[in-house]
């Protein structure tokens, strides 16, 4: 799962998601909830292999992005389509709440 930065933004999730759905996590190294929500993350983009592409942003390391979409807690799951946000899921969420998540994402 590749971590992006402000910059890549634009490429990375706006322009990407005109072809396939993005799901951008912001996190931070020293949350707990995103440490636990990474394998979920990890096992849901193999599984959805070729329909989502999942991408990281450390919200340390990169803050304009955050604060554009109003990032208030981590972890937030926003998910893009045609370059606009559809969905969004702020806090940690068990396997079962992340598929359910995903799937009603992606219906929109």
């Amino acid at each position: 799962m590749k971590i992006i930065n402000d910059a890549e933004f634009e490429n990375e999730v706006v322009t990407a998601s005109s072809t396939t759905p993005v799901i951008i996590d912001f996190f931070a190294e020293w949350c707990s909830p995103c440490r636990q929500l990474l394998p979920l993350l990890e096992e849901a983009e193999t599984a959805q292999a070729g329909k989502v592409k999942i991408v990281k942003m450390d919200i340390d390391n990169s803050p304009d992005t955050p604060a554009k979409f109003n990032v208030r807690g981590i972890p937030t799951l926003i998910m893009f389509k045609n370059g606009e946000a559809v969905a969004n899921h702020s806090g940690g969420m068990t396997k079962s709440k992340l598929a359910d998540w995903m799937t009603k994402a992606l219906e929109k």
